[in-house]
């Protein structure tokens, strides 16, 4: 397919809103397994994976500040904003799916797919066929059935739509300046908040996002001289760091100490169903889904005019600590001698954006 599938702004609000919903669809599998870490043993793999996730809560608010920029809404208290899992992300030409599961290799392989580098061969490729009957992230919300060929060419897709609008439209970066999240409000290791105004600032800030997923130009590091996060992962399968000069393929870097067994053994995708009905364990389950719908609407707030909730945000993703071990350190009955999880099934909050 060569046209356009970004034609209008509501368009791109679409596509805007399904880049949010993508970036937040990473971080579950990444909490999940990194709490499932024993925390006596295997820093280096939970030192990676925490990172990796607050650099999501940072690409979460570059999407938002480019959706505010062009007069959308960010809303991650809607219906459908949170994945049911399994979920399904683009992959070359086929598919993978996207688990909530223990620190294993198999979730590891999971991270490396999900930030893979993937440029497809020509532009008539960036959108391939969908099975409609299985929902999947990073489809195309105007072009039924589509599929994009990675995350870096649905990005892509989103620049070129920001290019081609902002020239026809004068008056595209029509937002409010105050809804802009600037980076005195968040801090994470590797890169900062862009405030978005015009289509220099939202092409940076999206092809930051784009760079530090996959490397930029495909290479080892993003723009800003960060490993990128498919190359973090990496280092865990080879059980060793990476440093300036190292193939891709062949990290010669100090020796990451991973033992895979120091684990705690979850139910991959567990649901709510799984849980003995009336059981301190379903209550826990429940009680951890309600706070993780707080999580989102302290998001969903900062991103509306009220930055200062964000910082609060990124607290209380590490607070949900408590009720990832409720849950992780105990049987699952009728699970084959493994432990309970958070489900993520999310109950829909009222009134955030009344």
């Amino acid at each position: 397919m060569t046209g356009s599938t970004i034609n209008n702004r509501d368009d791109l609000i679409s596509y805007l809103d399904a880049a949010m919903a993508l970036e937040h669809a990473t971080i579950p599998p990444y909490l999940t397994a990194y709490y499932s870490i024993d925390s006596t043993t295997n820093s280096d793999a939970a030192h990676i994976i925490r990172v990796v996730a607050v650099e999501e809560m940072l690409h979460l608010t570059l999407v938002a500040n480019v959706l505010n920029a062009v007069g959308g809404r960010p809303d991650l208290t809607r219906p459908g904003f949170v994945p049911l899992y399994p979920a399904r992300l683009p992959d070359g030409e086929d598919d993978f799916t996207v688990d909530l599961r223990s620190f294993s290799p198999a979730a590891v392989d999971t991270f490396c797919n999900i930030e893979r580098p993937g440029k497809a061969p020509d532009r008539g490729s960036r959108l391939i066929r969908t099975d409609a009957s299985k929902p999947m992230l990073a489809a195309s919300p105007t072009v039924d059935g589509m599929h994009f060929y990675s995350i870096g060419e649905f990005y892509a897709e989103i620049i070129e739509g920001l290019e081609r609008l902002a020239a026809a439209d004068p008056g595209l970066f029509c937002g409010d300046a105050a809804r802009q999240v600037g980076p005195e409000y968040f801090y994470s290791g590797g890169g900062a908040i862009i405030p978005v105004h015009d289509l220099e600032t939202a092409r940076k800030a999206l092809q930051f996002i784009a760079d530090q997923g996959e490397g930029s130009d495909s290479g080892l590091y993003d723009a800003d001289g960060e490993l990128a996060h498919y190359y973090r992962f990496r280092q865990l399968h080879c059980g060793r760091y990476y440093q300036h000069g190292d193939h891709p393929d062949l990290p010669s870097g100090p020796e990451l100490d991973v033992d895979w067994d120091k684990v705690l053994k979850v139910k991959t995708n567990a649901r709510l169903s799984d849980y003995p009905p009336g059981s301190e364990l379903a209550a826990a389950a429940e009680a951890f889904n309600a706070d993780y719908a707080v999580f989102l609407a302290l998001l969903t707030t900062a991103f509306n005019g009220d930055p200062d909730r964000l910082q609060e945000a990124v607290w209380h993703m590490f607070r949900l600590r408590d009720g990832f071990n409720r849950l992780m350190r105990n049987p699952l009955p009728g699970s084959d001698g493994l432990n309970a999880a958070p489900t993520f099934e999310v109950p829909v909050l009222e009134g955030v954006l009344s």
